[in-house]
């Protein structure tokens, strides 16, 4: 690793991964954000299910532990948590991960390019509340985190301030308005 991709943020990719189109997406998404921030990607980075049960032979109890394990530290570790919000429900894990986050205080980014929702209201409140910004498109979500990596990269000393991202009278979901 060279020591700029050592300087750069950490960031954490919270999507589906179930089949192949969802985890090609993911990849293509990861080589765009790399740019700006260390990508753990948990299908390249982290520990899959399926093959700690099928390949390894692990029990699936001990499987499931150590998925979440590894999944969470690397959670605790990122300074940016962008989760995938596709769907007309957001995938359980995505959920899951975004609200640990969330509750750690970390910079959550939703990414959503299509318009299915589950609720005649929108999202759930619970997951669009989660996040920081919301990004329909992938220009937008490359500005956005560049935005982040150059804030905190310019105060490596402390976390940056979340409000320093938002301008008055922005809401949580603020630079698409929410």
């Amino acid at each position: 690793m060279t020591e700029q991709a050592e300087n750069q943020p950490r960031l954490y990719v919270a999507a589906p991964l179930f089949n192949p189109i969802e985890r090609r997406f993911n990849e293509k998404l990861a080589a765009r954000l790399s740019r700006f921030c260390r990508v753990f990607l948990p299908q390249r980075d982290g520990q899959l299910l399926k093959d700690l049960v099928s390949k390894e032979g692990i029990d699936i109890n001990e499987a499931r532990r150590i998925v979440f394990d590894a999944d969470t530290q690397a959670i605790r570790e990122a300074h940016v948590v962008v989760a995938v919000l596709d769907g007309r429900g957001v995938d359980e894990g995505v959920a899951v991960e975004l609200g640990f986050a969330s509750a750690l205080g970390k910079i959550c980014v939703g990414f959503k390019t299509d318009d299915r929702v589950a609720l005649p209201t929108g999202d759930n409140p619970m997951v669009l509340c989660a996040c920081n910004v919301i990004c329909h498109s992938t220009e937008e979500i490359e500005a956005v985190v560049s935005d982040i990596a150059d804030r905190i990269n310019g105060n490596r000393s402390s976390p940056p301030d979340l409000r320093a991202f938002f301008g008055p009278g922005e809401t949580r979901n603020g630079l698409l308005g929410g």
